[in-house]
C-alpha cells in the first residue's frame, strides 16, 4: 500500500494526455459525421420495425427523427473533448450519447463500439484538459504536470485490449486451422499483386493466423520499452493499415494508431503540441500570457477517484473470463462471447426458420423473417442465441397481440461455424415463447458436436 501511494504521487508532464484527447476527440466527431453521412443512421435505427436489445436495457431505444440529435450531440460533445471546452461536461456528455447510440441496436455490436464507450468513461476521471485547452484560457491558469497514473491507465486500457485479443487468439482453429482467415482471404482476390497470389495460398493464411496472434501478445509490452518502441508504433501502423484494407472495420485501426501514440515521451508530444500551436496562430492569436502555469495537478477527490478507476479496471479484467462459467462451446453458444475483445475469430452462417403453433388446435404457420426484419438483422440473428430468443418472444406478442390463440413459438436452426459443416442449433421442442432471458446457461442450445475448439 505503500508503493501504491508513492505510485499515485508521481508527477508527468501534461502534454501527452493533451495530444490524446485532441487526436480522441477529432476522430469521434469525424466518427459521427462519417455515420450520418453514409446514411447508416436511417439504414440502421429508423428503418426496422423491431430493434434487438440488450439484457437490462431493453428500454434503450431509437427516438424517431429526434435519434438524428443523440448523433449531433455526441459528435458536438467529441469536438469539445478535442478543444477541451468545458471538458468534464463534454466528455460525460459525450460517454452517454456514445453509450445510447450503441445499446440501441444489438445488431451493430463491434468491440471497438465498446472499447470507445468504456474508453471515454475513464477520461471522466482524467485531467486531460490540463494544459493546452480552451478551459486554460477561460480559467487563466494551465498545469505543467499531471500525476503519472493517468497517462498510465490509458496505457493499460490499450494494453488489456491488445493482449487479451491476443490470448483469445490462443485456439486451435485460429493457430492449427488458420479459422477463420482460411474462409475470408481467398476472397480478396481483387486486391493488386497480392490478391491473387498470397491470399490463395495456405502458408499465408497460417502466417497471418500466427502473426496476429504474436502481435496481440507482444505489442503492448514493445510500446513500453523505449528501445523497442518505434520499432513497435511501426507495426501497430501496418498491422491495422493492412487490416484495414482487407476488413471493413471502419475507423478502429486510426483510433489504436493514433491511441498508441500515448506510449511516446512527453517531448514527442510537446511537439505535435508546438506544431498545432503554429498552426492555430496563423488564423488567430491566442493572448496566452495572462495564464497562470502551475506546476502540479493534484485531485481534489482523490478519495473518490482512485476506487472507481481501480474497480474499472478490476471489472476490465476478469470480466472477459465470464465465459468460464458457462458449459459448452463458447463459440458455439457465444455465452461470454461479446465485451471480451474476441475480435475476428469466427465465420458463423446459420438460418433461422420460426414456426408459431397454437398450442390447443396444434395448427401452424411459418415466418417470413423479412417481414420483420432487415437483411443484416435477420443475418445476425441466425446465428446467435439471445437474439434468437429476443425475436421469438417479438414474434409471440406480434402474433398475440393480432389475435392469435395458445401462440408458442418454435424454431429450426442451423449454423455453421468456421466453415464446419451446418448442424441444428436449437432444440426443435422447446417453445422459445416461455424461455426468460437470463444470465443463466440457455440449456435449449444445442451441444457443440464436433471437434473441440481448445484454448481460452
Amino acid at each position: 500500500m505503500s508503493r501504491f501511494q508513492t505510485y499515485l504521487q508521481q508527477q508527468t508532464n501534461a502534454a501527452p494526455l493533451a495530444v490524446f484527447r485532441i487526436g480522441f476527440g477529432l476522430m469521434m466527431c469525424y466518427g459521427m459525421i462519417r455515420f450520418w453521412a453514409n446514411g447508416w443512421i436511417e439504414s440502421l435505427y429508423l428503418e426496422p420495425k423491431f430493434h434487438f436489445s440488450y439484457y437490462g436495457f431493453e428500454w434503450v431505444k431509437p427516438v424517431g427523427n429526434y435519434t438524428y440529435l443523440i448523433f449531433i450531440i455526441c459528435g458536438l460533445s467529441a469536438f469539445f473533448v478535442a478543444l477541451g471546452l468545458k471538458y468534464r461536461l463534454a466528455i460525460i456528455t459525450f460517454f452517454l450519447s456514445f453509450t445510447y447510440i450503441e445499446l440501441m441496436d444489438k445488431t451493430t455490436y463491434l468491440n471497438h463500439y465498446y472499447f470507445i464507450s468504456i474508453l471515454s468513461f475513464l477520461m471522466i476521471f482524467l485531467p486531460a484538459n490540463a494544459t493546452f485547452s480552451v478551459d486554460n484560457l477561460w480559467r487563466k491558469r494551465r498545469y505543467e504536470a499531471i500525476p503519472k497514473w493517468t497517462i498510465n491507465a490509458i496505457q493499460l486500457l490499450l494494453g488489456i485490449v491488445y493482449f487479451y485479443a491476443g490470448l483469445a487468439k490462443l485456439n486451435s482453429d485460429w493457430l492449427f486451422k488458420a479459422q477463420p482467415l482460411k474462409i475470408w482471404l481467398p476472397s480478396k482476390f481483387d486486391l493488386p499483386i497480392i490478391g491473387e497470389t498470397l491470399m490463395q495460398q495456405d502458408w499465408f493464411h497460417y502466417a497471418m493466423s500466427w502473426s496476429g496472434m504474436l502481435y496481440d501478445l507482444c505489442i503492448p509490452f514493445l510500446l513500453l520499452y523505449k528501445r523497442t518502441r518505434m520499432f513497435a508504433f511501426a507495426l501497430v501502423v501496418f498491422f491495422h493499415v493492412f487490416t484495414r484494407v482487407l476488413f471493413p472495420i471502419g475507423m478502429f485501426p486510426f483510433v489504436m494508431i493514433v491511441g498508441t501514440l500515448i506510449f511516446f515521451d512527453a517531448g514527442f508530444h510537446q511537439k505535435i503540441i508546438a506544431f498545432i500551436k503554429k498552426a492555430i496562430n496563423r488564423v488567430i492569436k491566442i493572448k496566452t500570457e495572462t495564464i497562470q502555469t502551475i506546476s502540479n495537478y493534484n485531485f481534489s477527490n482523490k478519495t473518490v477517484v482512485i476506487p472507481i478507476v481501480v474497480t474499472f479496471f478490476a471489472i476490465q479484467i476478469l470480466f472477459p473470463f465470464r465465459y468460464l462459467l458457462y458449459p459448452g462451446e463458447l463459440f458455439w453458444t457465444e455465452e461470454g462471447y461479446r465485451f471480451s475483445w474476441r475480435v475476428m475469430l469466427m465465420e458463423k452462417a446459420g438460418i433461422s426458420t420460426f414456426k408459431i403453433v397454437d398450442a390447443e388446435t396444434e395448427n401452424f404457420f411459418y415466418v417470413k423473417n423479412r417481414d420483420f426484419l432487415t437483411e443484416f438483422q435477420e443475418k445476425q440473428m441466425s446465428f446467435q442465441p439471445d437474439f434468437i430468443l429476443e425475436y421469438a418472444h417479438y414474434l409471440g406478442d406480434h402474433f398475440t397481440s393480432q389475435g392469435h390463440k395458445n401462440v408458442q413459438v418454435f424454431v429450426e436452426s442451423y449454423v455453421a461455424l468456421n466453415g464446419r459443416l451446418s448442424k441444428p442449433y436449437i432444440d426443435t421442442t422447446v417453445d422459445l415463447y416461455q424461455q426468460k432471458e437470463s444470465f443463466k446457461h440457455k440449456h435449449w442450445i444445442l451441444p457443440f458436436k464436433d471437434d473441440d475448439i481448445k484454448g481460452f
